[in-house]
């Protein structure tokens, strides 16, 4: 359990009011577009369509298995930074593997899930920073999945956790930093909670972001772009709510908007 805990519901606003500003003026651009598609021509079609609109996409399961490690490196080709979304899993010394070869392919960032447990985390910490400095590159940011944003109290529960969500998530991302990640992957709502257990350094990368009065599809805990800076998130992962309209760039644009609102 994290040691440290947001006092007063005052304390809490004053961090995320504070954070708003670090996190701008720390990251070039905070959003990254999830091509979450095994459609090998629609990925390559939105990835071609949306160069010069965003720095950073994020490539997760469903591409990866679909289209292979070969579309990491055609991303970079375009021109995009990738975030390697896999959210690893297994015994360590598989991790490790997955987590070097990622590295290798030049991913700026790889998730993990926290759940792994220490010597699963410690495994791809040490092979992905060791990849890095063997190629001559700068290491990924390892960041730790805790828990994943389609879930709620009553699901957490039926797998047998008994915490509240919240202990849970700061539970987890206590034992990811003394394993040495980056940041983390984690819903709007525990953003001003990580944010001010953890304090400005840990990377926090943000799912469930939707413009106000859309859809929010499969995902259970969900915030505005506006919102989730707000609350001290560094990078904001955004696709149905751009990557499904009839004009994504268009969709895009107005989602940067509403952070300026």
């Amino acid at each position: 359990m994290v040691a440290m805990r947001a006092d007063s519901v005052g304390h809490m606003l004053a961090v995320a009011a504070a954070w708003e500003e670090v996190s701008m003026a720390r990251v070039e651009d905070p959003v990254i577009l999830a091509l979450d598609t095994g459609d090998r021509d629609r990925l390559l079609r939105l990835a071609e369509g949306m160069r010069g609109e965003v720095r950073t996409v994020k490539i997760g399961l469903e591409a990866y298995t679909r289209c292979g490690p070969e579309i990491i490196l055609t991303m970079r080709d375009f021109g995009y930074r990738v975030f390697a979304d896999l959210k690893l899993h297994d015994i360590p010394n598989t991790v490790r593997g997955a987590a070097a070869a990622l590295s290798d392919l030049g991913v700026e960032m790889i998730s993990v899930h926290v759940s792994g447990g220490r010597k699963m985390l410690e495994a791809a910490v040490e092979a992905a920073r060791g990849a890095a400095r063997a190629g001559g590159g700068r290491p990924p940011l390892l960041l730790g999945v805790t828990v994943l944003t389609s879930l709620e109290e009553a699901a957490m529960r039926e797998m047998g956790w008994q915490a509240r969500l919240e202990d849970v998530v700061l539970g987890m991302a206590s034992l990811g930093r003394e394993c040495g990640l980056d940041g983390f992957v984690c819903s709007p709502r525990e953003l001003t909670v990580l944010r001010g257990a953890l304090g400005d350094e840990p990377v926090l990368v943000t799912p469930g972001i939707r413009l106000p009065g859309t859809e929010v599809h499969d995902q259970a805990r969900t915030a505005t772009p506006r919102e989730a800076l707000r609350a001290g998130a560094d990078y904001l992962v955004v696709g149905r709510a751009v990557t499904s309209q009839a004009d994504p760039r268009g969709a895009l644009r107005s989602l940067r908007a509403s952070m300026r609102m």
